[in-house]
């Protein structure tokens, strides 16, 4: 009674050290970066291109760019974050995360505005879900799915908190006012939280399992790493590409933009529930069943959207069902390094195989809206979208590590 009152937990024959701050400090700070470094974006962009001039391509380019800088920079925050914990990193990410929104209401060019943004992506790397995850994974192991499950389900709560939040901001003064009291949110709701709540000890890092031999350099040139890397990389283009084109395909197919934007909404919520069952469907499914069903899933879905042209509330419930695969995914990828290699490298291992994945979602939405002319339509970009997926979900099979061992049964 007395390690559960000084916020020390056993987990399985360890005492491990689980700070009381730790879970509810993450869900609001994940709440808070997602939605005003991430989400307020494509609430202002209208304003930013009204107001400076500026191509949308140019604008949204910014943004994209921000977040390639966020999947490379993911590699080198991942190996600090093994060795000193998520403290440091996490409260100069939201620092820098202020000032670079800061940089971006102040920008008289589009360099400046660039380069904002580039300061933004960095920023990303350090406070959004890898850092958490990388916490959660090191002070909630063996327990970390239901803690991540928390803190995503928090996380999913970012748009809907302060994309409205962004809009009445902006019926109410200039984009460039708006980025700069957003700012002003960020840094009082973050960085207090990011340097008070993890301020714990930071565990050592467990042993590496039975069959890791060679530290992290064998698990990078296993196999079943760079199976796992193409497998996220394919999953991840498909998943954000149709994510972005759901609205441009139901309006192709005569719905109003309100339709189409319930639809996505709708799968939103979706995303929700799904990250509720994870839990359950990771105690009934091995990790390499796990992966190839959740991605298959996600190509079925994708060519039910391509093929069904309604009726409307079927093609909702589609799209509600997408998400709620999306949802799995998001924790498929966050444990995807422990069912496999257990949690002694996490942070590094798994930002060497988040980036080619980030990257390709930062890329997505812009390849998918060029890729949709020359096919025709966006119909034929969510089969070609599905033929992705079906790749991806064949790779998976590739990710099996030695069979009966490690953290789930390889």
């Amino acid at each position: 009674m007395s390690d559960l009152r000084s916020g020390v937990a056993a987990t399985g024959t360890e005492v491990r050290s689980r700070p009381r701050a730790v879970l509810p400090a993450l869900c609001l700070t994940q709440i808070t970066s997602w939605g005003i470094v991430y989400y307020a974006f494509p609430v202002l962009n209208p304003a930013i291109t009204a107001d400076t001039g500026w191509s949308a391509g140019a604008t949204t380019a910014a943004f994209s760019a921000a977040l390639v800088v966020s999947a490379v920079a993911g590699i080198y925050v991942g190996r600090v974050l093994d060795h000193r914990g998520p403290r440091t990193v996490m409260t100069a990410g939201s620092v820098l995360g202020s000032l670079s929104l800061l940089v971006i209401a102040a920008a008289p060019d589009l360099a400046v505005f660039f380069t904002g943004w580039l300061l933004a992506g960095a920023a990303m790397a350090a406070v959004f879900y890898q850092p958490a995850f990388a916490a959660l994974t090191r002070w909630w192991a063996p327990d970390h799915i239901r803690a991540l499950t928390v803190v995503t389900l928090a996380g999913g709560l970012a748009s809907t908190v302060f994309a409205p939040l962004t809009a009445i901001l902006a019926g109410h003064m200039s984009w460039r006012a708006t980025y700069v009291v957003l700012a002003g949110i960020l840094a009082v709701l973050t960085v207090p939280a990011h340097a008070i709540a993890l301020k714990a000890p930071w565990p050592p890092a467990p042993p590496s399992p039975p069959h890791i031999t060679g530290g992290h350099e064998q698990v990078v040139r296993s196999r079943a790493f760079r199976m796992s890397a193409v497998t996220f990389t394919l999953s991840a283009f498909a998943m954000y590409a149709v994510v972005i084109g759901l609205v441009p395909l139901l309006m192709e197919r005569g719905y109003t933009t309100t339709q189409a934007a319930w639809a996505l909404g709708l799968g939103g919520a979706g995303q929700t529930l799904g990250r509720t069952l994870y839990a359950s469907l990771a105690r009934h499914l091995g990790v390499t069943a796990r992966t190839v069903t959740l991605i298959a899933l996600g190509a079925l879905t994708t060519a039910a959207l391509a093929t069904v042209a309604g009726p409307y509330a079927l093609l909702v419930s589609v799209s509600v069902l997408a998400g709620v695969i999306r949802g799995n995914l998001t924790l498929l990828q966050a444990t995807a390094v422990t069912d496999r290699w257990g949690a002694t490298h996490y942070g590094r291992l798994s930002g060497l195989l988040g980036a080619p994945a980030h990257a390709a979602a930062a890329l997505a939405p812009f390849a998918g809206a060029v890729l949709a002319g020359p096919l025709g339509g966006y119909p034929t970009l969510f089969v070609l979208l599905a033929g992705l997926s079906i790749i991806a979900a064949v790779t998976a099979l590739g990710t099996r590590t030695r069979p009966g061992i490690g953290p789930s049964g390889g």
